[in-house]
């Protein structure tokens, strides 16, 4: 990565840090902050960085396709819709069949009008340890 790249990398994260932090709250201790930067860096996570919010995504590569995934946004909703567009473009140029979201129930209804349907249900339970 060039020089130019890393620091333009790095303000986005610390503008998006307090948004990131706050989605890692509900998910369910998947990830902490350290492993989405590293994730970030790595190029295996992408972030999607905006005036009020921000989305991190990443490719899921299955057996006969492959999906982005958007599986963290936080900051102002709105902000959030606005950027389905270009995630979804974005998706098509590199190879995506299709997208994901995982997070809280209210996305269904966010979404819905955007093309978006209900595949799955995640279900978690925490074991004792």
């Amino acid at each position: 990565m060039e020089a130019r790249q890393h620091s333009d990398l790095v303000a986005h994260l610390i503008q998006c840090k307090d948004w990131i932090e706050a989605a890692l709250e509900h998910s369910g201790g998947t990830h902490e902050w350290q492993d989405i930067v590293d994730g970030i860096v790595s190029g295996h996570m992408q972030l999607w960085p905006a005036e009020k919010g921000c989305l991190v995504t990443e490719l899921v590569t299955y057996p006969r396709k492959t999906v982005v995934n958007v599986f963290l946004g936080g900051g102002d909703l709105d902000q959030l819709i606005d950027m389905h567009e270009a995630v979804e473009e974005w998706a098509k140029a590199q190879g995506c069949a299709g997208a994901t979201i995982i997070g809280r129930a209210g996305w269904e209804r966010v979404y819905r009008d955007r093309g978006w349907k209900r595949q799955h249900v995640v279900l978690a339970k925490e074991f004792d340890t």
